[in-house]
């Protein structure tokens, strides 16, 4: 079992930055790759990048080069570092966590965070 839990969410102006952050307890952290979703209000969601257990991200070409995602297993925390904020980045962002062993191109989700608000406003 794996809990998730999001942190870091808050209101931005645009071209601003914000850290998400992701800790998880319960299990073995270092198993697991991690997906990043966004939640956008009347939109339909979409993932935004993913990492695999061994450190390797990979991201959607809307966020590629301004969102790198990271993660320490020491901590049990991934990160999702959201640079150049626009407006049409104001979503709930969740991090996720495959089934166990799995790579981020391998399907199925096996755990959910509880999502943090991102609102990006002048």
């Amino acid at each position: 079992q794996l809990q998730l839990v999001e942190s870091g969410g808050g209101l931005v102006q645009p071209g601003g930055s914000l850290r998400l952050s992701c800790a998880a307890s319960g299990s073995i952290w270092g198993y697991y790759s991690l997906p990043w979703f966004a939640q956008a209000p009347g939109r339909g969601g979409g993932g935004v990048g993913c990492i695999t257990k061994g450190g390797v991200p990979t991201y959607v070409n809307s966020v590629k080069g301004r969102f790198p995602i990271a993660r320490d297993n020491a901590e049990n925390t991934a990160y999702l570092l959201m640079n150049s904020l626009q407006p049409e980045d104001t979503a709930v962002y969740y991090c996720a966590a495959k089934p166990f062993g799995h790579s981020c191109s391998e399907g199925g989700m096996n755990y959910w965070g509880k999502g943090t608000l991102v609102t990006v406003s002048s």
